[in-house]
């Protein structure tokens, strides 16, 4: 954990009873992470056939590697606004929850097997996996409740843009995917307001403040919105 992450955790510690009131965050941390749902093995490899990936953007034959900010790290993804909305997740990540390091993330892969739809975003370089080996498919638990709040906070400031792995019925708490396709709307107005923070002092990933009350009310809002 960097200096910021520990400085953010220290500074949480009084609004962690907040966020569990709101259902944001286990009460406790596991003490390891266990099975996904009912105890499911992962699925089996199976080949994706298809011109898109399952978020309907174009699978690529290569995409160009994009640094991300901070962690002197970079990360091949579509171009455009793809890049710039995971780019972000990758950034909040590496300063809120823990430095990202060599081989910690992963983008656009040309190999067309798959484990489930989500992993077909890899093709199209709108999808990352975060410490894949660390979390991987078929496992849940794996975040402690500080880091679960981070990532709760990220997943409703992208407007649901951005799916986090963890909610899906067999657990991949590692990917943070693009869920809709390149022309909506909401796509194109997080990655311009991304844009605009990073072009903005005091805004964007390294500015944020996830546990913060008006944040844990808005993920809570926004989380009943979806389920809705």
């Amino acid at each position: 954990m960097n200096d910021l992450s520990r400085r953010r955790v220290i500074g949480a510690a009084g609004s962690l009873a907040g966020a569990a009131a709101l259902g944001l965050m286990d009460v406790a941390p596991a003490a390891a992470a266990t099975p996904g749902a009912q105890g499911a093995q992962a699925p089996a490899p199976t080949t994706w056939r298809g011109s898109r990936s399952a978020n309907g953007w174009k699978i690529l034959d290569e995409a160009a590697a994009h640094p991300i900010e901070g962690s002197g790290l970079s990360v091949r993804l579509a171009d455009g606004d793809a890049a710039t909305i995971l780019l972000h997740v990758a950034r909040r990540f590496h300063y809120e929850i823990d430095e990202l390091r060599i081989g910690d993330v992963t983008g656009h892969t040309t190999s067309r097997k798959v484990r489930g739809p989500h992993e077909s975003n890899h093709l199209s370089g709108t999808a990352i996996a975060i410490r894949s080996a660390a979390y991987p498919l078929g496992v849940r638990g794996g975040l402690y409740p500080h880091e679960l709040v981070v990532v709760r906070d990220i997943v409703a400031e992208l407007d649901g843009v951005v799916a986090w792995g963890g909610d899906l019925a067999s657990p991949h708490e590692s990917h943070f995917g693009i869920v809709l396709g390149p022309t909506h709307p909401k796509v194109r107005g997080v990655a311009r307001k991304l844009r605009e923070w990073r072009n903005t002092p005091g805004q964007g990933a390294g500015a944020i403040d996830a546990f913060a009350p008006e944040r844990l009310t808005s993920v809570e809002a926004f989380r009943s919105r979806s389920a809705s």
